[in-house]
């Protein structure tokens, strides 16, 4: 399509106007033209037996990667534990500089 427009007899304002409407206009269709695309996807995945949550897996919970039981107790408070994972706590730390070993923080 050869659209030809004499941009010549407009001023500067003129043509900001008609930039910017051309513009809005661009942006219209591609939303359209991406909705009309998602209609057709969910139609051909309901005609299928799926969902579009399904097969992009949106909405999915992350695998569950089960909670870590704990593999030492602090001596001086035994509420707190670790797991001998990540980084040491402070008082794990602490009790290693006071000569406990780590195996003395051991549960079991």
């Amino acid at each position: 399509m050869n659209v030809d427009i004499d941009l010549s007899q407009l001023d500067p304002q003129q043509l900001d106007r008609l930039i910017e409407q051309a513009q809005r206009e661009k942006e219209r269709r591609k939303r359209a033209g991406m909705a009309e695309v998602r209609r057709e996807l969910r139609q051909l995945a309901r005609e299928r037996g799926y969902t579009i949550e399904e097969l992009f897996g949106i909405g999915a919970p992350p695998p569950d990667r089960g909670k870590v039981a704990p593999k030492y107790r602090n001596p001086d408070n035994p509420t707190e534990t670790w797991s001998g994972r990540g980084r040491k706590p402070r008082w794990f730390e602490e009790a290693l500089a006071r000569g406990l070993s780590a195996e003395a923080m051991l549960i079991r």
